[in-house]
């Protein structure tokens, strides 16, 4: 059984939705971010940079619990003990990586400052930072737009990857940080793709907090 600590956030769905669709047993742990549980000492034990989220796995590698932070981590770990949503070829696996250090270095942060400064108060500063952050977000859903042109899926053929999995967290969001998807048709495309996938309704629908 896997133990998820997580919060009702982006990288939080992320994992919800790759446990369903890899259809592993595991259980939710709500780590109430509002409240600052993520600084419990229990929890920096096994996710020391006090963010969700995190996973222990009861049966990880050698039949022995292993924890892992870091939902880019989790999900190449998930990826791993399952053989599913990751290549098994080198050539593969490197599109699916590329992918997922796109969406952990860009399709994340970028949003994400958004996010935080919709919620600062009226001036100079939200003005700056709404401008910078937003063209930014504009500019990744351009790339994402052109890689998903004539594509189904993002890095793989046939079927997702985890790839997908991670950059779909941040899309479920894109009302709030970019509005409609209509500029970008091809994103539109493949979010309506994913979001009809059963495992991962499911992902988004089960109680993260």
């Amino acid at each position: 059984m896997i133990t998820l600590y997580t919060w009702n956030t982006p990288n939080g769905r992320k994992i919800s939705v790759a446990l369903e669709e890899m259809g592993l047993p595991y259980t939710v742990k709500v780590v109430d971010i509002t409240k600052g549980e993520q600084f419990d000492p229990e929890f920096l034990k096994f996710s020391p940079n006090n963010r969700i989220p995190a996973i222990i796995d009861d049966e990880g590698p050698d039949g022995q619990p292993i924890t892992v932070f870091e939902s880019g981590a989790i999900l190449l770990y998930l990826a791993e003990k399952t053989g599913k949503f990751l290549p098994a070829d080198l050539r593969g696996r490197v599109q699916v990586w590329e992918w997922l250090m796109w969406q952990m270095g860009g399709f994340g942060p970028m949003p994400g400052q958004v996010h935080h400064f919709l919620t600062r108060p009226e001036g100079p500063a939200r003005d700056y930072g709404l401008e910078r952050y937003r063209t930014e977000t504009r500019r990744l859903y351009g790339v994402l737009e052109r890689r998903l042109a004539g594509r189904d899926f993002v890095a793989t053929e046939g079927e997702p990857s985890i790839a997908d999995f991670a950059i779909l967290g941040w899309a479920w969001r894109h009302e709030r940080h970019l509005g409609s998807l209509d500029e970008f048709p091809a994103v539109a495309a493949w979010y309506a793709r994913m979001m009809g996938r059963p495992a991962v309704a499911k992902g988004f629908s089960v109680h993260l907090g």
